[in-house]
């Protein structure tokens, strides 16, 4: 691998920012321990081990296996994964094993034993289930689906709030072999349709509403128009989510209540209550299909910000291996702690989430807006529940610190040992923030990966320290490196992010692609044999810490000079007077070459700004809000931003065009939209994607003069 001294502005020796104070007690340093014992080795540290999960996968990811406890009614023996087989080649992993996920999540029948600590907007009391009271829900809503007709390779869907039932469900699905696939109530119904369309579910749960901002919001009138497109559905359960929200079984077609539906089971909910409270060796057992390592799990769907969503489906083993490494190795996690992710059933996180279970830990659920009633939503509840580890967006952790809003000085966060950031890239000044003003002695985990993969290719590391605006680590048993071209890796330079090795929660398929040839065109295209993900990355030779600058279809290539937004943001974000921004490649008319150009949104261009605004113009508010967006931008503002550009990164990062705009677009997801924005730009008109949160500020790109030249 070769290291290169130009590394574009990124910082080869970065601010030390925490380091562990036990790390020979941590899971990550038992395990090195464990393999040394095992195969006689002398590995030494976590690079020793890292190499080694790379060089010896068939060892690495059975030792894996064994450490995190794995419960199989038929362990592997024989071969685990034919590794001479290139990756495109999709080879199984553990074919002689036989697993069940659902037995994995629910192996804690304890009813002294919290496992799901659910609450939301509006909500007064934090509902708790208990790994028995789990057991007993799962075991009845099972019984339901096999009474519906749901069997092997059926598929479950959820337009659904992130509360316990749409656990129950997918754990009942996933214990008959059936494969769930889930998207938030606050998808559109074109979103909802361009995926569930695709792969055709024979139930649907869903909620009679959600709540959002304060105040309830009926979700039965989307829900009817997602059905319209949905004629394979054979059977709508509705969860009455919000109490106070009508909840009939009458007003969707082919609807049951929850509560009817769990009724056809043949048990009673009395019996089901009775059941919950009984000592684990006397609860009625859930029938478990033991199924393939490799048989499907979940199905995800690519963003189709650009095209229809792509369905990714993701194995059991792959999910429960790659999972339990990553929360148990990686994270240091155990049945003690308790794990909030603040997500939707329509992100991956929510899927990470789920397998907390896998441990025995807690898991806590919250539905609704992070900042109601205030910016202390989610940290009342870090404390009341005495959370260890809370994962979020970076888009978040830069909305408190916008908000300027301190957790340290309103909140006891003793109790608090991880913070995990994902979505987009964390910038420098959150790590500061974090440290600063949330806790100082934590492990702040910014971590990739992706639906893709549904997991991490860099990850948190309990056993490493955090240095500012990097990724701890490469993830044990995954290969990645920054590539310049075909098998040419590099530390200290930015490249391509691909994985060079088989790792087992690789997608099995993507739905209706029987030649895999949507699936082979979606990473092995751009390189033979070799995952690509299409990012653009910096590994530091120092460190080996990760720093990610963007999408790779994204990345910026004004004459023959890659480089990713992400440097272009880390600079801009330091300005006060920027409130948000967006910087894109536009290919030249020739095709030739393309020019950056940098999209700024000032601050006070806002809806609330410019409603006072418009209030102080003595009844002339419409001129008024004109007058303010129409003003150029400051030229001083411009000049700053382009000199500090050049003098931080170099002459040929500075952008062609730095304009002016009223709205940046993004996915519901929380990240910006870049790919659309770039290819209007260049010429192109899209279709907007039923996963934007504004899918009409791409009107703003169309035809802008300056870039017409």
């Amino acid at each position: 691998m070769t290291t290169s001294t130009a590394n574009q502005g990124m910082d080869p020796n970065p601010l030390l920012m925490w380091q562990p104070t036990d790390p020979e007690n941590t899971e990550m340093n038992k395990f090195r321990v464990h393999v040394n014992n095992k195969h006689s080795l002398a590995l030494q540290n976590y690079n020793d081990l890292w190499q080694w999960s790379v060089d010896e996968i068939e060892l690495f990811w059975t030792a894996v296996w064994e450490y995190t406890n794995v419960v199989a009614s038929t362990p592997p023996s024989g071969p685990v994964v034919d590794g001479s087989l290139p990756m495109d080649a999709f080879p199984a992993w553990f074919p002689s094993a036989r697993i069940n996920f659902a037995e994995n999540a629910l192996w804690c029948k304890d009813p002294t034993k919290i496992a799901i600590i659910a609450t939301g907007e509006l909500q007064a009391k934090p509902q708790r289930i208990s790994y028995a009271d789990l057991y007993s829900r799962v075991r009845q809503c099972a019984k339901a689906m096999r009474k519906a007709g749901v069997v092997k390779g059926d598929r479950v869907a959820g337009y659904i709030a992130n509360c316990p039932e749409a656990i129950v469900a997918m754990l009942a699905a996933s214990s008959i072999g059936a494969i769930w696939s889930s998207t938030s109530p606050d998808f559109g119904t074109i979103g909802v349709l361009d995926r569930f369309s695709q792969i055709k579910p024979k139930l649907l749960f869903s909620v009679n509403a959600v709540v959002y901002n304060g105040r309830p919001h009926d979700h039965v009138q989307k829900l009817n128009k997602v059905l319209e497109g949905l004629d394979m559905v054979e059977k709508v359960i509705l969860i009455p989510f919000v109490p106070s929200q009508p909840c009939e079984a009458s007003s969707v077609n082919k609807g049951s209540t929850w509560a009817d539906f769990l009724a056809t089971s043949g048990e009673s909910m009395s019996t089901s209550s009775t059941s919950s409270n009984l000592a684990p060796q006397d609860q009625e057992p859930i029938e478990f299909e033991p199924l393939p390592f490799n048989h499907p799990l979940y199905i995800l769907f690519s963003s189709g910000t650009t095209g229809k969503p792509k369905c990714i489906v993701h194995s059991a083993g792959g999910m429960l291996l790659q999972h339990k490494k990553e929360h148990i190795l990686h994270g240091n996690l155990s049945s003690s702690d308790i794990l909030f992710q603040y997500t939707t059933t329509g992100w991956m996180m929510w899927n990470w989430l789920v397998s907390g279970l896998t441990l025995g830990a807690t898991i806590v659920l919250f539905d609704g807006s992070p900042f109601r009633p205030g910016p202390s939503a989610l940290w009342d509840l870090v404390e009341k529940e005495k959370v260890t580890a809370f994962g979020t967006s970076a888009k978040y952790i830069q909305a408190i610190q916008d908000a300027n809003y301190k957790p340290n000085e309103h909140h006891d966060l003793k109790h608090l040992h991880s913070i995990y950031s994902t979505g987009s890239p964390l910038k420098p000044e959150s790590f500061d923030f974090v440290y600063e003003h949330i806790k100082k002695d934590l492990l702040l985990g910014s971590i990739t990966g992706g639906t893709d993969i549904c997991s991490l290719f860099a990850s948190h590391n309990a056993a490493l320290p955090v240095y500012r605006g990097e990724i701890q680590c490469r993830s044990l048993g995954m290969k990645i490196e920054a590539w310049t071209a075909p098998f040419k890796p590099v530390f200290g330079d930015s490249g391509d992010l691909v994985c060079s090795r088989l790792f087992p929660c690789m997608p099995v398929y993507f739905w209706d692609d029987p030649e895999n040839k949507k699936y082979k065109s979606a990473y092995f295209d751009n390189y033979q044999g070799v995952w690509y993900h299409g990012d653009f990355v910096w590994i530091n030779p120092n460190t080996g810490g990760i720093v990610m600058l963007g999408r790779s279809d994204g990345t910026l290539n004004p004459n023959g000079v890659r480089f990713g937004s992400a440097e272009i943001y880390n600079i801009v974000d330091t300005y006060p007077e920027v409130e948000d921004s967006l910087c894109v490649g536009q290919t030249l008319k020739d095709g030739t070459d393309e020019r950056v150009v940098l999209f700024l949104k000032v601050a006070g261009t806002d809806k609330a700004s410019l409603a006072v605004a418009a209030s102080k113009a003595n009844g002339n508010a419409a001129e008024a809000e004109k007058r303010l967006l129409d003003a150029p931008l400051d030229a001083d503002l411009v000049n700053r931003i382009k000199t500090h550009i050049r003098n931080q990164l170099s002459p040929r990062h500075v952008p062609a065009f730095i304009l002016k705009t009223t709205d940046i677009p993004y996915t519901i997801n929380g990240k910006k939209v870049e790919i659309a924005v770039k290819k209007i730009i260049s010429g192109q008109t899209i279709v907007p994607s039923g996963t934007l949160v504004n899918p009409e500020s791409l009107e703003l790109y169309y035809n802008i003069p300056e870039l017409q030249q």
